[in-house]
């Protein structure tokens, strides 16, 4: 191959997009009734290139509709600084008059009115009524929808609930609704964001169809990585460190890709540990948003976890006998639930029993490192929530466990999976 075939920093374009087609499905069959549709996922979770792949004609045509009865908008609240109402329907006028080149006469009056500053909800429920009249709907994609489900200097919760009223009324009680598919993504469920509800309105996110983007399936990681030759061992390493998450894979099999190219030019063997160095690197700045989206309890169960899976890793000659933390999350049940879905940790049920773990190694490892990392200070801070789901027994051999902390990090071996499955020799 002459060219990495992983996508990194960018979205992936829709020929390359692997996966999620039942939420495909389910947004096209929405998108064909003229209905709304709401996405969530977590940090790296592929929102983007979801919505990239929905306005693709190609796409469309794959599944069986005709792109030429839409006119389709992309666009994205993190582009519109600060975010206020009229901006955003200032936004969406001006991305679909850029998509009007078939219907001159509304692309002429959408620039008149951006031309005197009439960007308003009500203006474009006449726009989407004489889109009608063509027998054309709009495709309102909407990227980062919960930046306007955050206050700003220029946008109070009046404002926010005012323009999600709009949103709600031109979609459900507009004639020109009937002539709108509205797709927005999030980072939690739109349930999850936004104002307090009125307990006498029905919710404001009543109208969409929640749609949640998943980390990968075995089949989905196993299509991912499959555009690179690669052994089984390897590809089995490679999903074990980066997990599930469709961003994390991406970067590591383009770092992998650069590393064994790299090696095979220089006519060196190839390096395993420069890889591994690299790969934690450029992605450290994930885990810290992730550990940073985490709320106090979240990032405790998180430590909790990582600290219980040490024991077995830890050489049998100290034993730190943490217990049992089963009943401990059997009462964090919606805790551990967010994190799962946000692809932070995963969920078995073996023998009738739950059993939690990390979806990715270098999170597990991020985790520990910030664990150590920690001062006595912060330690003592951190005392006060783990004694609100510890015994004090398990608080001492945890306090235990960090005053050994350096002897046992030296003991782990992360990366043993990957260092034997990475190509051996000349390459």
């Amino acid at each position: 191959m002459s060219n990495n075939p992983f996508v990194v920093g960018k979205p992936v374009p829709p020929e390359f997009f692997v996966g999620r087609k039942y939420e495909i499905a389910v947004s096209f069959a929405q998108i064909s009734q003229h209905g709304h549709l709401a996405i969530w996922g977590g940090p790296g979770m592929g929102r983007s290139s979801f919505l990239e792949l929905l306005a693709s004609p190609a796409v469309w045509e794959e599944h069986g509709l005709d792109p030429s009865e839409a006119v389709i908008a992309l666009l994205s609240c993190e582009n519109i600084n600060p975010f206020t109402p009229s901006s955003f329907w200032r936004e969406v006028l001006s991305v679909m008059k850029d998509n009007l080149e078939s219907e001159p006469a509304l692309e002429a009056e959408i620039e008149k009115l951006l031309e005197r500053g009439q960007t308003t909800k009500d203006n474009l429920n006449k726009i989407l009524q004489k889109l009608g009249k063509k027998h054309k709907f709009l495709v309102l994609l909407v990227n980062d929808f919960n930046v306007a489900l955050q206050e700003n200097q220029e946008y109070t919760e009046a404002n926010m609930q005012q323009f999600l009223s709009e949103c709600r009324s031109l979609a459900v009680a507009s004639p020109g609704g009937k002539y709108l598919s509205m797709v927005v993504t999030s980072f939690k469920r739109l349930s999850e964001l936004g104002p307090k509800l009125n307990p006498n309105a029905s919710p404001w996110y009543n109208h969409y169809l929640f749609q949640q983007l998943k980390p990968l399936n075995d089949k989905e990681i196993e299509q991912l990585l499959g555009v690179m030759p690669m052994t089984l061992a390897l590809r089995e390493a490679i999903r074990e460190i980066a997990g599930r998450d469709p961003r994390l894979l991406q970067i590591a099999g383009f770092l992998l890709y650069v590393q064994l190219k790299t090696d095979r030019e220089a006519n060196k063997v190839s390096d395993v540990q420069a890889f591994i160095k690299n790969l934690e690197t450029d992605t450290r700045h994930i885990f810290q948003t992730t550990w940073n989206m985490c709320n106090e309890i979240e990032q405790t169960l998180l430590m909790l976890l990582a600290l219980f899976d040490l024991n077995g890793r830890l050489h049998k000659n100290r034993n730190f006998d943490l217990g049992n933390i089963d009943l401990i999350f059997t009462q964090r049940g919606r805790e551990l639930t967010n994190l799962e879905e946000q692809g932070v940790i995963i969920r078995k049920e073996d023998e009738e029993k739950t059993v939690y773990s990390f979806a990715s190694l270098m999170m597990q490892r991020w985790v520990v490192q910030e664990i150590w990392n920690t001062n006595n200070a912060l330690i003592q801070e951190r005392e006060k929530v783990f004694i609100k789901l510890i015994s004090h027994k398990q608080l001492s051999q945890i306090n235990s466990i960090w005053q050994h902390r350096n002897e046992v990090l030296s003991t782990i071996e992360w990366f043993g999976k990957l260092v034997a499955a990475f190509p051996k020799g000349l390459i």
